[in-house]
């Protein structure tokens, strides 16, 4: 059986979406930073983004685990339960990081200023999910998913700077 990790680099119409506008690029799995979980758990890197932010699994087991995030400027968070759910995420909302508080205005902002640059956008998305087998849920679920994802963290995904022994801070303003 296929990862949807192998999936995405065996087709073009989804590791190119994912690359750009996804920022998201397999090829990329190490962090600048040395970093851990304040609960000791495994954290791997898996992938990242064009500037230094990395996307990790945390725990022990496959795509099923939980995903944090952390960008270069110090802030990590819980961004999805799976693979699948964070893909929907890239894929939805791509410019998802231009979002601080989540709402659905500041993702219909980032998204206009996407298409200016991108007017096929939505074509590519839907070509990429196609290939992925996802079904893609609106923008409203995919950002109130999210919200869930990152509000409902408990103290194990919590992102430490180990040099300094400090809490990263939080992605998100809620």
């Amino acid at each position: 059986m296929s990862t949807l990790l192998a999936v995405i680099r065996e087709h073009d119409d989804a590791s190119e979406f994912l690359n750009w506008p996804g920022d998201f690029d397999l090829d990329r799995s190490d962090h600048a930073e040395d970093v851990h979980l304040a609960s000791g758990a495994q954290l791997q890197g898996f992938a990242g983004d064009g500037a230094g932010g990395t996307y990790f699994f945390c725990g022990e087991g496959g795509e099923e685990r939980p995903i944090m995030y952390a960008d270069s400027e110090g802030s990590a968070g819980l961004v999805a339960i799976g693979v699948p759910e964070l893909l929907r995420l890239l894929l939805v909302a791509p410019w998802w990081r231009d979002c601080p508080a989540l709402t659905l205005d500041e993702s219909r902002k980032a998204s206009a200023e996407y298409l200016r640059d991108l007017p096929d956008l939505f074509d590519r998305r839907d070509r990429a999910a196609v290939s992925l087998g996802l079904e893609l849920p609106s923008e409203s679920e995919v950002l109130e998913q999210l919200r869930q994802t990152t509000t409902q963290a408990s103290e194990d995904y919590i992102l430490i700077f180990t040099p300094e022994g400090t809490r990263c801070e939080p992605l998100f303003e809620l």
